[in-house]
C-alpha cells in the first residue's frame, strides 16, 4: 500500500468512528419553543350589552358620550374587545345587572377615587389600547411601582381638560396632588414660566415611564436644560466641573427666592467649594455690607458655565 493510500484510509476510518460513537455531535439543534400566554376572549354569553347599562347609569353615559373615548368605542370601526363598549373596561355585566346593581356587585373593574379593584388591574385595562409611544417603559416606572392608578391622573367618563383627559384643569394642578412641594416652588420669586403657561410638567418629564432618572425625557439632567439654554452646552476651553456634573448643583429647576433660580444667595453658593486663603472668599454675614452693593464671586469669575478664553482658567471676564 502506498504512503498516500494509507493516509486516506486511515482519515476514513477516523471520521467514520466519529459518526458511529458520537452521533449527537452532528445532531440538529432541538428549537426552542417559547411558552405565549393564551389570552382567553370575553366571554359573548357574559355581555349584556351598553344599552343594559343605560338604564341605571344614564347620567354617566351622558357625560362619557361626549368624549373622545365614546366617540371611538361607538364608532362603525371598532372590532374584537371594543365592541363591548362598557365592557370593554368594566368587565361582563351579566351578573351584576341579573343581580340587580349595586356598587360591589357582579365582580365588575371599578375604577378611580374609592374603586376597589387594585391599581395594578385597573392600569392593565388601560394598557389593553393604551400600550405604545412613551407607556412602552410603564412597567416598572416610579408611578408604576407605587400603584399610581391611570385614573389618578386622567378622568375617562367626562371632559376635564382640552386634550388628554387629565383629572384636573391643567397639568400642573394634576401633578401636583402628588407633589405639592413642586407645585408650590413655581410660586417662588424665581421660576420656570410654568404659571404663565409657556411650560409644562411634561416639558422635562415623562409621567408614564423614562430610562432616565427623575421621569426625565433626556438622557440626563444636563441635557434637559440644554434643550432650551444650547449656549451653556459647550464644548469649552476651560470647563467648571460642578456644571459638567450637574446643573442642580447650582440650580433649582422647580424654583427659587435667589435669583436665577439659584439654590443659595451669591457668594455664599461659590463658597460651598471655594473657601481659600489669600483669597477673599471668606464667609461674610448675609446682612454684611458688601452683600448690600452686590460684591458677589461673579463680578470677575463672569462666565462660570465655561470659557473659551485663552486666559479663563479661572473663567474671568
Amino acid at each position: 500500500m502506498r504512503r498516500g493510500e494509507g493516509k486516506v484510509l486511515g482519515f476514513i476510518v477516523f471520521a467514520v468512528s466519529i459518526i458511529l460513537f458520537a452521533p449527537t455531535t452532528f445532531a440538529a439543534p432541538k428549537s426552542k419553543t417559547r411558552k405565549t400566554e393564551k389570552k382567553e376572549p370575553l366571554a359573548a354569553s357574559a355581555m349584556v350589552g351598553d344599552s343594559v347599562c343605560q338604564n341605571c347609569h344614564e347620567d354617566q353615559l351622558a357625560k362619557f358620550n361626549k368624549t373622545l373615548m365614546a366617540k371611538y368605542l361607538y364608532s362603525k370601526t371598532k372590532s374584537g374587545k371594543e365592541t363591548f363598549a362598557c365592557e370593554t373596561c368594566h368587565g361582563p355585566g351579566r351578573a351584576h345587572s341579573e343581580a340587580g346593581g349595586g356598587r360591589g356587585v357582579g365582580n365588575l373593574i371599578t375604577f378611580g377615587k374609592g374603586a376597589t379593584t387594585p391599581a395594578e388591574k385597573q392600569n392593565a385595562v388601560c394598557l389593553q389600547c393604551h400600550s405604545g409611544n412613551d407607556r412602552f417603559f410603564w412597567n416598572g416606572s416610579p408611578h408604576d411601582s407605587k400603584e399610581v392608578a391611570c385614573t389618578s391622573c386622567h378622568k375617562v367618563m367626562e371632559n376635564a381638560t382640552e386634550r388628554f383627559q387629565l383629572s384636573k384643569s391643567s397639568e400642573i394642578e394634576t401633578c401636583g396632588q402628588c407633589h405639592q412641594q413642586k407645585r408650590a416652588q413655581r410660586m417662588r420669586y424665581s421660576h420656570m414660566p410654568l404659571r404663565e403657561n409657556k411650560m409644562k410638567c411634561t416639558s422635562c418629564h415623562s409621567p408614564h415611564g423614562s430610562v432616565s432618572d427623575k421621569l426625565l425625557k433626556g438622557n440626563s439632567i444636563n441635557e434637559m436644560c440644554y434643550s432650551c439654554h444650547a449656549e451653556k452646552r459647550g464644548p469649552f476651553l476651560w470647563e467648571h466641573a460642578p456644571v459638567a456634573e450637574s446643573c442642580t448643583n447650582c440650580h433649582d429647576p422647580h424654583g427659587s427666592n435667589n435669583e436665577r433660580m439659584l439654590t443659595l444667595p451669591k457668594p455664599r453658593l461659590c463658597q460651598q467649594c471655594h473657601v481659600e486663603s489669600g483669597h477673599p472668599t471668606t464667609p461674610q454675614r448675609l446682612t454684611a455690607t458688601r452683600y448690600l452693593s452686590d460684591q458677589a464671586c461673579n463680578n470677575c469669575h463672569y462666565d462660570v458655565h465655561g470659557s473659551n478664553h485663552p486666559s479663563g482658567k479661572a473663567f474671568t471676564r
